[in-house]
């Protein structure tokens, strides 16, 4: 998607949105949870890839490496409210610059349910481009099935721009090694 400078002001330009798409890719993102007792219990029955306790985010911050493969390890990373500032002390350099900060999680209770979404969504990021690309799908996925997942983060893009579809210059889809496609969009 490419946006029109002339439409877009500079602090639009700056986006970082997490898209809930409506169909789930075949290969689902891999999250690792940050969290402890009862929230740990709860990611794991949620099905999360990792479950990474606070104790273990204290040791990872000496060792670099294995912070490094961590962080390459997984997708998205969520963690508990209440260790979002350790987990920004100690992991932040490694996860900041890769886009994949944690998506904060309130409490125990809602942690299954943020697994789950987690699971069927992608980031949306710009850093002060005015081209923004976005994983929609992939190869085993009906035409109607991308179809809902790119109208579901041109809603998201839409909704953070102040001059909404009129900022929009053109939607390309791709293929990774496809031909480029422009997209008719219609609102």
């Amino acid at each position: 998607m490419v946006l029109d400078p002339n439409r877009v002001k500079k602090e639009e330009v700056q986006l970082n949105e997490v898209v809930v798409l409506p169909n789930r890719f075949s290969e689902p993102p891999r999250v690792a949870v940050i969290a402890g007792a009862d929230a740990a219990l709860r990611a794991r029955e949620a099905g999360a890839d990792a479950v990474i306790p606070p104790e273990e985010v204290d040791r990872l911050s000496t060792n670099r490496a294995e912070v490094r493969r961590l962080v390459k390890s997984y997708d998205m990373f969520l963690a508990e409210a209440a260790l979002m500032a350790r987990v920004g002390r100690t992991l932040g350099k490694y996860l900041g610059p890769r886009g994949k900060m944690p998506v904060p999680v309130p409490g125990a209770a809602q942690m299954g349910a943020a697994v789950e979404r987690a699971r069927s969504s992608v980031r949306v990021r710009a850093r002060g481009q005015f081209s923004i690309s976005a994983k929609i799908g992939d190869e085993g996925m009906s035409d109607e099935e991308l179809a809902e997942n790119a109208a579901a983060v041109l809603d998201a893009i839409r909704a953070k721009l102040s001059q909404g579809e009129r900022a929009i210059r053109k939607v390309v889809i791709k293929a990774t090694m496809g031909e480029p496609v422009e997209a008719v969009v219609s609102s």
